[in-house]
């Protein structure tokens, strides 16, 4: 997503690292304690980050993982973040599920990978998920029993971490813009003074935008497989998979980019759409905020994404 045009003086911006992405705040018109808001911010992703993810062997999700069937107990932001995937599973029929950790580490993605450097892994092919998932949860002990598939949060990771920071920020300032990775916050007013501006990225990246969205209030996320793609076993492959087969899936699709009010659903659908690929996604979509990249560049959208969109390009 693109930045704001302009900000005014008193504009707060701010950035760190966090979850692969740089996280970008920018607060309209700061108050004396602003800097105070961008720390919790920042701590907010740094507890996401440090309990769910899977690259470290030792990290919450990954303790749950090792566990199985057995009940473990975790800090909160991994307990809330493990309810949440089950949410997302229950409410896309099983088309959004976490299970594919395996399939991910079997083509290759076991570590966190150099991408831009067209990195080429051994690796091999994945199978569907076949069983139904049922975690548990014990909230008296906040411990979890995940089953004997491992799970993965990285994508709905990264949008409750904005689900939570936006929180915190809301209370204290009304209009404001959080982005982490292209994912993205929005609230109140942006500089033009109608909500902000927002440039969906074209997926062969580069300074130029397929559309351009007016947004307020709500989130905007985009599922693309322009970085996280890379060679296995001699095949290119990424890292949207299709639980049903193992195999990375959104066949003539090269991104996927929903608006929602809460960003961990808006990053969820955005990659269950992904998913129905371009034969599938619009009418998958057809209740939904949403636009899409095809393999041959042209772009699509849902009924419900038109009004938001300002500018588009080839229009």
């Amino acid at each position: 997503m693109s930045s704001p045009t302009a900000l005014p003086a008193a504009d707060m911006v701010a950035s760190f690292e966090s979850m692969a992405s740089v996280v970008k705040v920018r607060l309209r018109g700061a108050t004396p304690g602003a800097d105070g808001l961008v720390g919790a911010v920042r701590a907010v992703f740094v507890e996401v980050e440090t309990q769910c993810t899977r690259f470290d062997p030792t990290s919450a999700l990954m303790r749950a993982n090792a566990a199985g069937d057995v009940w473990c107990p975790v800090p909160a932001r991994c307990y809330e973040a493990i309810r949440e995937a089950a949410h997302a599973y229950r409410a896309t029929a099983g088309r959004f599920d976490p299970r594919v950790l395996r399939a991910l580490q079997t083509m290759g993605y076991d570590r966190s990978l150099p991408f831009a450097r067209g990195v080429a892994v051994r690796g091999g092919r994945a199978e569907g998920i076949g069983a139904p998932w049922h975690p548990e949860f014990d909230d008296r002990n906040s411990a979890v029993r995940v089953g004997s598939e491992p799970i993965d949060l990285g994508g709905i990771g990264k949008g409750l971490a904005l689900r939570w920071a936006a929180e915190r920020v809301v209370a204290e300032c009304a209009a404001f813009l959080i982005e982490a990775g292209g994912d993205c916050y929005l609230a109140g007013d942006g500089p033009s003074g109608d909500g902000w501006q927002v440039g969906v990225e074209h997926p062969d990246g580069g300074p130029d935008s397929v559309a351009v969205l007016t947004i307020r209030d709500a989130a905007c996320a985009t599922s693309s497989i322009r970085l996280r793609n890379w060679v296995a076993g001699g095949r290119r492959v990424h890292h949207l998979v299709d639980p049903r087969t193992g195999a990375p899936g959104g066949a003539g699709l090269r991104s996927v980019t929903v608006v929602g009010p809460d960003p961990a659903m808006a990053e969820v659908w955005s990659k269950v759409l992904f998913l129905a690929g371009r034969e599938g996604i619009a009418e998958a979509a057809a209740g939904r905020q949403a636009l899409w990249v095809a393999d041959d560049g042209s772009v699509g959208m849902s009924p419900l994404m038109t009004p938001m969109v300002i500018w588009l390009a080839g229009a």
